[in-house]
C-alpha cells in the first residue's frame, strides 16, 4: 500500500467558520428531498421498473415526503414516462414536490421541461462541476468557462419556466462541491443567483453536495457555514446537502452541516446511492428522534418500509443498520440483557415515560419492534436477567431469582449443544419440558384433604410405574400435607428451600395460579419445579412434585 500518491484533495473555506461547534445537536427538521427513485435508483444493478417506482413513490408519500426527485428525465424512457404518468394520473398531492435532475446542457433541459409539462409543483434542480479535477481533467475549461456554462443553465431554465405550463423552482448544484475551491464555489453560486433573481416568491435552492467524501465532517461543516454566510440574497435562498458516504462519515457530514446552517438535506433511505451510498435519512431522522425532535417524517411501521425497500430495489438492509437492522436492538450480552430487564421493571414500577433503558436508545415499539423478538436473543452467551424477563413479558411466569439463573443455564446449555439462537417459543419448551407440571417418575393420581383445627390430614394417591399407593399423612397446610405424604412414598429426605406464586391472568377468581418450588436434597443441590392450575393448592403442588421429579432425574 503506497500512501505516497494521495494528498489532500478538498479546499478548507477560507478564515475561520467554527459558529456550528457552539452547537450540541439539531434542533428541528431539515427540509427533506427523497433522491431514492433518482440517485437511489440509478444505482442499483437492475433499476426498478414503472411499477416498482410507482410503489416505491406511494412510499414516500406515506413516510411523509414532501420534496421527492423523481428522475432524469432526459436520461431514459423508463424515468420521462414515470413522471408523465405521475402528471397525468394526477398523482402528485397539492403539498408535494416533485423534482428533476439535469445537466447545463441545453437540449437536456428542454427535454427535462417537456417530461415537467403541468406538474402542479416541481423543482428543476440544474447542475455543472465545479471542481478542479473536472475543470482540468474532464472539461478543460477555465474557471470563468466553467461559470458561464452555470450562468446560462440558469437563463435558459429561467427562460423555459416562463414558456412552460407548471409551477416551478430552481435548484442549482456546483457538482463536485467539497473539491471545489470554496471561493470559487461562491462566485458560481451567486453569479446563478444573480440570473434567478430570488424573492419571497422565488425561493432559490442552493445545493451543495458531497459528490464525494475528500475531507473530515468538520471541514465541510465549515465550508456550509462559508457559503451560508456569503451567499447572496440568504434570506429567500434554501441551502441544500446532498452528502455521500465515500468515507462512511456520509451522517456526520450531514448533522454537522445542518448546525452550519443548511436548511435542506438530500438522501435516501438507508443510504442506497453510487458507490458507498447517499447519506440515509432513516438514520438523520432517527438520530433527531432519539433527542426528542419531531424529524417530521413517519417511521413508526419500521419493518413494513424494510419490506418494500427490499421488494423494490432488490437490495439488503444490512442486519446492523441503524434504526431499522434486524439486530440493532438485540441483546445477547447476559449483562446487556440483564440491565435492559432491570431498566424495563424501572420504568414500569416508576410509571416513567421518559425513556432511559440502558443500551436500547430508543423504544423498539415505537418503530413497531416486539421486546421479545428484537431485544433480547438467547444464545449461550446470554444471562439470567434477559432469559427470565422473556419468559416473564412473552409468556408470563415471573421465576424467583435462584430459579431464574438455574433456569438461564439449561436454555444456555440447548443453546449451545445445538449452536443455534433460542426465540421465545424456545424458551418457552424449555420451561415447560424441564420444569412444569413434570410428572414422571411420579406423579399423584388422586387428593383429598380433612381440615382440623390445627392442622391439615392428607390422603395422598401416588403412582410411579406400576406402583399405586394411597399414603394418609397430616401437616401444617395441604401443601406440607402432601410433601410429608411424598417423603414417606419415598423414604427420600429433602428441604423445601423456595417457595413463590402469582397468578398468571390478574387477581380474579378463575384465574391461572403459578407456583414454584425448590428443593434441596441431602447433599445440598437445589432443584427446581414449577405448576399451575386454577386452584393455587393444586398448583403448588404440581410444583413440589415437579421440583422433586428433576431432584431424582438430575
Amino acid at each position: 500500500m503506497d500512501t505516497s500518491k494521495y494528498s489532500i484533495g478538498y479546499y478548507p473555506a477560507p478564515g475561520t467558520h467554527y459558529k456550528w461547534v457552539q452547537k450540541d445537536h439539531v434542533e428541528r427538521a431539515p427540509q427533506w428531498c427523497s433522491v431514492d427513485l433518482r440517485d437511489g435508483n440509478q444505482s442499483l444493478v437492475i433499476p426498478m421498473s414503472l411499477p416498482e417506482k410507482l410503489e416505491f413513490y406511494k412510499l414516500l408519500l406515506k413516510v411523509g415526503f414532501k420534496e421527492i426527485e423523481v428522475g432524469f428525465p432526459a436520461a431514459s424512457e423508463t424515468e420521462y414516462e414515470f413522471l408523465r404518468t405521475l402528471i397525468e394520473g394526477n398523482m402528485i398531492p397539492s403539498d408535494v414536490t416533485v423534482q428533476v435532475l439535469t445537466q447545463c446542457r441545453e437540449h437536456i433541459i428542454r427535454k427535462t421541461f417537456e417530461a415537467c409539462k403541468g406538474a402542479p409543483n416541481a423543482i428543476i434542480h440544474f447542475y455543472n462541476s465545479t471542481s478542479v479535477a473536472q475543470r482540468e481533467q474532464v472539461f478543460r475549461k477555465s474557471k470563468e468557462e466553467i461559470k458561464q456554462i452555470a450562468v446560462e443553465g440558469a437563463k435558459l431554465v429561467k427562460r423555459l419556466a416562463a414558456e412552460y405550463e407548471g409551477n416551478f423552482r430552481f435548484e442549482y448544484s456546483p457538482e463536485s462541491f467539497t473539491g471545489t475551491e470554496p471561493e470559487y464555489a461562491l462566485e458560481v453560486c451567486n453569479a446563478v443567483l444573480d440570473v434567478l433573481e430570488p424573492s419571497a416568491t422565488n425561493n432559490v435552492i442552493i445545493n451543495l453536495p458531497v459528490t464525494v467524501e475528500m475531507s473530515m465532517p468538520h471541514v465541510y461543516a465549515s465550508q456550509v457555514e462559508y457559503m451560508s454566510e456569503n451567499l447572496k440574497y440568504r434570506e429567500f435562498v434554501t441551502v441544500s446537502l446532498h452528502p455521500h458516504n465515500d468515507r462512511g462519515t456520509g451522517v456526520a457530514d450531514t448533522e454537522l452541516a445542518l448546525l452550519a446552517g443548511a436548511d435542506r438535506v438530500e438522501g435516501t433511505l438507508f443510504g442506497n446511492g453510487e458507490r458507498t451510498g447517499n447519506v440515509d435519512i432513516i438514520t438523520l431522522a432517527m438520530n433527531m428522534y432519539s433527542h426528542g425532535v419531531d424529524p417530521m417524517l413517519d417511521f413508526s411501521n419500521m419493518p413494513a418500509i424494510v419490506e418494500t425497500y427490499e421488494k423494490c430495489t432488490r437490495m439488503h438492509v444490512y442486519e446492523r443498520s441503524p434504526y431499522a437492522g434486524a439486530l440493532v436492538f438485540a441483546a445477547f450480552s447476559g449483562s446487556h440483557q440483564d440491565a435492559i430487564a432491570k431498566g424495563m421493571k424501572w420504568r414500569e414500577e416508576k410509571n416513567q415515560h421518559r425513556w432511559d433503558v440502558p443500551y436500547i436508545p430508543i423504544d423498539p415499539k415505537d418503530i413497531s419492534r416486539t421486546y421479545d423478538a428484537d431485544v433480547i436473543r438467547v444464545n449461550s452467551q446470554s444471562g439470567k436477567g434477559g432469559i427470565g424477563y422473556l419468559l416473564e413479558q412473552a409468556h408470563g411466569y415471573s421465576l424467583p431469582p435462584k430459579m431464574r439463573e438455574h433456569f438461564s443455564y439449561t436454555c444456555k446449555s440447548v443453546s449451545d449443544h445445538e449452536h443455534r439462537e433460542l426465540k421465545s417459543e424456545d424458551i418457552l419448551d424449555v420451561f415447560q419440558s424441564k420444569y412444569l407440571n413434570v410428572k414422571a417418575p411420579i406423579s399423584i393420581t388422586n387428593m383429598r384433604f380433612i381440615q382440623h383445627d390445627d392442622h391439615v390430614e392428607a390422603f395422598v394417591t401416588f403412582h410411579r410405574g406400576r406402583v399405586k399407593k394411597t399414603v394418609n399423612t397430616t401437616g401444617n397446610g395441604s401443601l406440607d400435607a402432601v410433601s410429608n405424604a411424598l417423603k414417606s412414598f419415598t423414604g427420600d429426605a429433602y428441604k423445601l428451600r423456595d417457595y413463590t406464586e402469582h397468578s398468571m391472568q390478574g387477581e380474579c377468581s378463575g384465574s391461572t395460579a403459578a407456583a414454584y418450588i425448590g428443593l434441596e436434597d441431602r447433599g445440598g443441590n437445589v432443584s427446581w419445579g414449577a405448576g399451575t392450575s386454577t386452584d393455587i393448592i393444586r398448583a403448588s403442588i404440581n410444583a413440589l412434585i415437579s421440583a422433586y421429579n428433576n431432584m431424582i432425574t438430575r
